[in-house]
């Protein structure tokens, strides 16, 4: 792939509470695009640890995503899939240890995305040993949503079946290349 090639690849950032099926929908929009999805970084790098995480693990975490991210856009097909992006750090850091650090806020701010797929808290939960707030998805579903709104970046949010969460994504990601008849 061409460097032009590589910057004309559109970003599709998937943000939302815990447990909320950002990685199924992630491997599903994959699947449809025939392209890449980027995994969430901090699952591999937290099952790591031999303790637990601390806040500067957050800044490791956000470097591991960005750069997990840039590889994998090499391998994209006009469209790049983030399970996750920097704006869950943030929101996470701020959370747990009641600030973010000013290298992570600099990316949220540098790094784009064609858009956000926020996504509801209308599946069930399921226990994971790294979620940590099945009583606080709510909570976190408003600050996703506040947070997007405040940055003023382009974010639909998805609910639903799996299947009408699919279809909403895939109609929203459409609207992206029908703008610019690239599709």
């Amino acid at each position: 792939m061409k460097i032009s090639d590589y910057t004309q690849i559109k970003r599709i950032a998937i943000v939302g509470p815990e447990c909320t099926g950002k990685t199924q929908l992630s491997i599903a929009l994959a699947n449809h695009y025939k392209t890449v999805w980027v995994p969430e970084f901090a699952r591999q790098y937290i099952d790591r640890l031999d303790r637990p995480y601390i806040q500067e693990d957050l800044t490791s975490i956000a470097q591991g995503q960005m750069f997990l991210e840039d590889e994998l856009a090499l391998e994209a097909n006009q469209l790049l899939i983030c399970d996750t992006n920097l704006i869950v750090i943030k929101v996470w850091s701020e959370f747990r240890f009641g600030f973010c650090a000013p290298e992570i806020l600099e990316q949220v701010n540098f790094r784009q995305y064609d858009l956000h797929l926020l996504t509801h808290i209308d599946v069930p939960w399921e226990h994971d040993p790294q979620r940590e707030h099945p009583d606080k998805r709510e909570y976190f579903l408003n600050i996703y949503r506040q947070e997007l709104q405040s940055s003023g970046v382009s974010f639909v949010e998805i609910s639903g079946s799996q299947y009408e969460r699919i279809t909403s994504a895939v109609k929203a990601i459409d609207s992206l290349f029908v703008e610019r008849n690239e599709l």
